[in-house]
């Protein structure tokens, strides 16, 4: 029987400036802290990443970090399988945004997707490129379908559809919410991945990101953009998947709140 597991993945916006918290959540959680964690935009070399308190959590701590507005990181209660650092295949991406592993039975691809800035820009190019070459990685590598298992967690930096974003007229002319970024994610769920979340809730508003800017968060404006994909075997495994707000209303608080899905 395959090992059940807890996966979290959390966009922390520089993991210097946030320790405190993520340390406190995870501590908070106790029995219920996840077995792998995902966190994205660490912005900080591996050299300096505070690795020793997260060891004295239980976790093994595997980096592929940057100073910057990048870098990931993967927590594992145990040590990780098939460590890849960014794409499989040259060339090297030009930023730290991906750290591949196996855990209990599953390859689960930690993602922090490029921003894309503005339409038109070389950044939007670079976004649409970078989401078809994960695309084209995941079909050589693996097999399409329901025994591929594969997980693809982290920050999106898309709105899938209306339900994820407080206002569509907002996002007109900017990024985030594009027929070409949606193109570019129905290829990606094409090889075979299902949005976890939708699974238990259709309701729209169940956002994860909201802006520092504006009182997005008092307003709860807010956007859908960190999400657990999963191929039909593990999809069919998952139990649940847990939006936590609660951490947003902290002091120094990320952007983004921790997203939990449950693997039995």
């Amino acid at each position: 029987m395959s090992k059940p597991f807890r996966v979290m993945t959390w966009n922390v916006n520089s993991i210097r400036a946030r320790l405190d918290n993520v340390l406190t959540y995870l501590d908070e959680l106790e029995d219920d802290a996840p077995e792998v964690v995902c966190l994205q935009e660490t912005k900080v070399e591996n050299r300096l990443f505070p690795r020793v308190p997260f060891m004295e959590l239980g976790y093994t701590v595997t980096l592929n970090g940057t100073k910057g507005y990048a870098g990931v990181a993967t927590l594992t209660k145990g040590e990780p399988e098939d460590v890849q650092l960014g794409f499989a295949d040259d060339p090297p991406d030009r930023h730290k945004r991906i750290l591949a592993c196996t855990y209990a039975g599953a390859r689960i691809y930690n993602l922090y997707v490029p921003n894309g800035t503005a339409l038109g820009s070389e950044a939007f190019t670079y976004k649409l490129d970078w989401l078809a070459r994960l695309e084209a990685e995941l079909r050589a590598r693996y097999q399409s379908g329901a025994q591929s298992s594969v997980i693809l967690c982290g920050d999106f930096n898309i709105a899938r559809d209306a339900r994820d974003t407080w206002s569509v007229d907002a996002l007109k002319g900017g990024t985030h919410f594009t027929p070409e970024e949606h193109a570019a994610l129905d290829k990606l769920e094409g090889f075979g991945l299902r949005d976890c979340f939708r699974k238990f809730d259709d309701a729209p508003g169940r956002f994860t990101w909201f802006d520092y800017r504006g009182g997005s968060w008092k307003k709860k404006q807010g956007l859908r953009i960190d999400y657990v994909y999963a191929s039909d075997d593990l999809y069919e495994r998952c139990t649940e998947v847990v939006h936590d707000w609660e951490p947003r209303g902290w002091d120094d608080a990320s952007d983004h709140v921790p997203v939990i899905a449950r693997f039995e």
